[in-house]
């Protein structure tokens, strides 16, 4: 089944789904604002976050053996959308974002895997912007954001990769340790840079506030 699904996204048809589904959950996030007049910044503000954050996600800093990777705050930028646009126009562009790093660097096992590691992942960076109104709204969406996402990855790692958990660790604590290794680490950093005096008010210029 793996070699299947992966030949599948690999395949041209495969790739034109993802594409497709790509386009349309962008087309989500104009529709689905309460403030019509900025579908289209936001929508065009979210395309570009997105790339941004995938170009930031191609710079790796550390790489894991068994996959996974510290990189310059590529993260931050996923739940940043939330925290501009809300949490709706955040998971919905982390779902987009896991999409096309499956289209890019696609690593498929079986189809739980793929949506773990993918679309839920990194939709769940998005989820942090259900704090994005609160003090200190952004370090805090920041954290419940790659909280979601190592939770994914940590179900991934204990159901799929089990068989990489070397001697004195089973599935589910090598997991726990593993991504933490990568999540936890950039996480820790980013929440240094975001304590710089001022950087949270510059972003909180282009907040929208209505979502």
């Amino acid at each position: 089944m793996s070699e299947l699904l992966q030949n599948f996204v690999e395949s041209t048809i495969g790739q034109i789904v993802i594409v497709v589904v790509m386009f349309a959950l962008l087309a989500i996030i104009a529709i689905s604002s309460k403030q019509k007049k900025f579908d289209v910044k936001i929508m065009t503000k979210t395309a570009i976050l997105i790339t941004i954050a995938y170009v930031l996600n191609q710079i790796t800093l550390f790489r894991m053996p068994q996959g996974g990777s510290i990189t310059p705050f590529s993260m931050l930028v996923i739940v940043l959308i939330g925290y501009l646009f809300g949490a709706r126009q955040g998971i919905l562009a982390g779902i987009t974002f896991g999409l096309l790093d499956l289209l890019i660097n696609p690593y498929v096992v079986h189809p739980v895997q793929l949506f773990l590691e993918y679309p839920l992942a990194f939709g769940a960076l998005g989820i942090g912007a259900l704090l994005r109104n609160q003090n200190h709204g952004l370090i805090k969406s920041y954290i419940l954001g790659i909280f979601g996402r190592y939770v994914m990855a940590f179900l991934s790692g204990a159901i799929f990769f089990g068989e990489y958990a070397p001697e004195g660790f089973n599935a589910v604590t090598w997991s726990l340790y593993y991504n933490i290794g990568y999540i936890g680490v950039e996480g820790i950093i980013t929440i240094i840079i975001l304590l710089i005096p001022g950087l949270v008010k510059f972003f909180d210029r282009f907040k929208v506030s209505n979502v």
